[in-house]
C-alpha cells in the first residue's frame, strides 16, 4: 500500500467526480488501482477518439517516413509491408485495448505487467518495462518533431536548389518544433482538449485534399508497377531480406494508437471509452493510410529519382509530379499541420506516461518529475523532461545521415519490448489464473487468448527487424545506432534496479485493492 507520505502528496478526494469530471466507474477504477485523481477528466468519448486518431496520424507518417520502405523494397515492397504490418498490429492493438479496459491508468504497459505478472517477478519486470516504455515514448515524441523540423528544411531545398542543408540547421528547426509543443501543452492544454473534434476534422480533410490532388494531377504508374515491382536500393543480398529490412517504415506508420491509454486519467469513463478510441482510431487510420500510400506510390514515376530528390523526402518528389513549387509547399503544409498537432498530443501522452512511472517511484528524481501543477492540473515537469530528451535525441542529426532511422528504430524496438512483456504477462494470467483477472468493460471474449498470442508473435517479429540498418554494407555512417541506445538504457535500468529500484519500487500492484494471485 502507499506510504503515509505518498498519501499526503496525492490525497484522494471524497468525491472526485464533483471537481474533476469523472464518472462513478472512473472513481471505482482509480480506487481499485489505489491512485488519486489528480487531473481533470475533460476529454469526453468523441474527443478521446479524436485524440487517438490525430495523434497516430497514420496516413501522414506513412507518407513522410517512406524513405526506407522505398529504398528497401520499392513500390510493391512499401505497399505490402504496410498491409501485413497493419494487420499484425491489429492483433496488438485490440490486446492493448483489452488491458486498458481492465486497468485504465496513465501507466500503461508497466502497470499492466505489475498487475498480470507472477508475484515472484512482477516487481522486476514492471520496473524494466517502465524504463523501456519511457524510452519508447520519448523516442516517438522526438521522431515526430524531427520529421517536421527536417521537412521544413527540405522545403527550403525545394524552393532554392542552391541551398546546402546542414545537419545542425535541421536540428535548430527541430528545436523550434519542440518549443511549439511545449507552449501548447503548458499554456493551451485546455484549448487543445476543447478542439479535439475540430482537429479530427482537419486530419480527415487534409487526407482528402492530398489524395484527390495526387490522383487527379500526378502522372500515374501502372497497377502492375505498384503492386508487383520490388526493388533493392539498399544493397542487401536478396530481395526477401531487403523487404524485411524495409518494413520498418510501415511499422512506424502503425505505431501509437495506444497513446490514448496514457491519457486515461483525463478521459471520462476511461474503462469503456479508452479501448473504443484505441481500436476505432487504429482501424480507421489504417484504411486512410492505405489509400494515401497507394495514391503516393502511383504518383511516383521513379523510385530512384524519389530517393535522390534534393529535399531528402520522396513524398515531396511525388508532390512535384502533381504541381509546381507553390503547390508543393501548399501540399506539404497540408500534411505538416496535422503532424504538428500530432506532435503536441504525442508530447502530452508521453509526459503523462513518464509522470505515471515517476509517481510509482520508478525514475530518478521521481518526486520532482511526478509533481503536478495544482493550478493547471498538468504534469509540467514531466512535459519539460520530455522536451529536453527530444532535443538531446535530435542532436544525432548533426553527426549522422541516418539519424531519423535510428530514432524510429529506437521507438519501435523499445515499444515492441514493452508490448511483448505486458502481453506475455496477460497471456500467462489467462492461461494459469484466469479467475484473478479483474473484469473488463471492453473485452475480446472467448477468442481473446488466441488474439493475444497472435499479437505477441507479431511483436517478437517486429522487434527482431527493428534493429537492422537501412542499407548494406554496414559502416559507421549507416550503422543503426538505436541498438546502442537501447542496450545502454536497458543496462541502466538493470543497474538502477539493483542500486535503488529494488529498495523503493514496489510496483503499482501493491496499491491495487482486492487483488488475488
Amino acid at each position: 500500500m502507499a506510504s503515509d507520505q505518498e498519501m499526503q502528496q496525492y490525497p484522494i478526494k471524497d468525491d472526485p467526480t464533483k471537481d474533476e469530471g469523472g464518472t462513478r466507474y472512473d472513481v471505482t477504477d482509480m480506487d481499485r488501482m489505489g491512485k488519486a485523481q489528480q487531473f481533470r477528466r475533460n476529454i469526453r468519448p468523441l474527443a478521446a477518439l479524436s485524440f487517438s486518431a490525430v495523434l497516430q496520424a497514420t496516413w501522414e507518417y506513412i507518407m513522410l517516413s517512406d524513405y526506407e520502405g522505398l529504398q528497401d523494397g520499392g513500390l510493391a515492397g512499401m505497399l505490402w509491408t504496410y498491409v501485413w504490418s497493419s494487420i499484425g498490429f491489429g492483433f496488438i492493438i485490440v490486446s492493448l485495448a483489452e488491458m486498458a479496459s481492465i486497468a485504465p491508468t496513465s501507466g500503461g504497459q508497466y502497470h499492466w505487467v505489475s498487475e498480470f505478472a507472477s508475484p515472484k517477478y512482477q516487481k522486476f519486470l514492471s520496473y524494466v518495462t517502465g524504463w523501456m516504455s519511457v524510452l519508447a515514448w520519448q523516442a516517438g515524441t522526438a521522431s515526430g518533431n524531427f520529421l517536421t523540423g527536417t521537412i521544413i528544411q527540405g522545403l527550403i531545398s525545394a524552393r532554392d536548389p542552391s541551398y546546402d542543408p546542414k545537419g545542425w540547421q535541421g536540428t535548430l528547426f527541430v528545436f523550434a518544433m519542440i518549443l511549439i509543443t511545449y507552449i501548447f501543452n503548458v499554456y493551451a492544454a485546455g484549448l487543445m482538449a476543447r478542439m479535439q473534434n475540430l482537429l479530427l476534422a482537419t486530419h480527415i480533410l487534409c487526407w482528402v485534399v492530398v489524395v484527390v490532388v495526387l490522383w487527379a494531377l500526378a502522372p500515374l504508374r501502372s497497377a502492375d508497377d505498384v503492386f508487383t515491382e520490388f526493388q533493392n536500393f539498399g544493397g542487401w543480398s536478396s530481395m526477401g531480406l531487403t523487404v524485411m529490412v524495409g518494413q520498418l517504415a510501415a511499422i512506424y506508420g502503425c505505431l501509437s494508437s495506444d497513446a490514448c491509454a496514457h491519457m486515461s486519467e483525463e478521459i471520462k469513463d476511461a474503462g469503456r471509452y479508452v479501448p473504443i478510441a484505441i481500436t476505432w482510431s487504429y482501424f480507421a487510420n489504417a484504411i486512410m493510410g492505405l489509400v494515401a500510400l497507394i495514391a503516393m506510390l502511383f504518383a511516383t514515376p521513379s523510385v530512384e529519382a524519389a530517393l535522390n530528390d534534393d529535399t531528402g523526402f520522396p513524398f515531396i518528389y511525388s508532390f512535384k509530379q502533381a504541381t509546381n513549387t507553390a503547390g508543393v509547399n501548399g501540399l506539404t503544409a497540408i500534411i505538416l499541420i496535422p503532424v504538428i498537432i500530432s506532435n503536441i498530443l504525442f508530447n502530452a501522452s508521453t509526459a503523462h506516461q513518464t509522470f505515471s512511472f515517476a509517481r510509482d517511484r520508478g525514475l530518478p528524481f521521481s518526486t520532482w518529475i511526478a509533481k503536478v501543477d495544482q493550478k493547471r492540473k498538468l504534469p509540467i515537469n514531466s512535459i519539460i523532461i520530455t522536451c529536453i530528451i527530444s532535443c538531446l535525441l535530435s542532436l544525432i542529426n548533426i553527426g549522422s545521415e541516418t539519424a531519423f532511422n535510428a530514432i524510429v528504430s529506437l521507438n519501435v524496438a523499445a515499444l515492441m519490448f514493452s508490448y511483448s512483456i505486458s502481453m506475455s504477462c496477460l497471456i500467462w494470467r489467462k492461461i494459469f489464473h484466469p479467475h484473478t483477472l479483474p473484469s473488463a468493460r471492453w473485452g475480446l471474449g472467448r477468442y481473446g487468448l488466441a488474439v493475444n498470442i497472435t499479437g505477441w508473435l507479431y511483436v517478437v517479429f517486429a522487434l527482431f527487424w527493428s534493429f537492422w540498418p537501412e542499407s548494406a554494407p554496414v559502416t559507421t555512417e549507416t550503422f543503426n545506432w538505436s541498438v546502442a541506445i537501447f542496450v545502454a538504457v536497458f543496462l541502466v535500468s538493470l543497474v538502477a534496479y539493483l542500486v535503488q529500484g529494488r529498495k523503493i519500487y514496489d510496483g503499482p500492484v501493491t496499491e491495487v485493492k482486492n487483488h488475488e494471485f
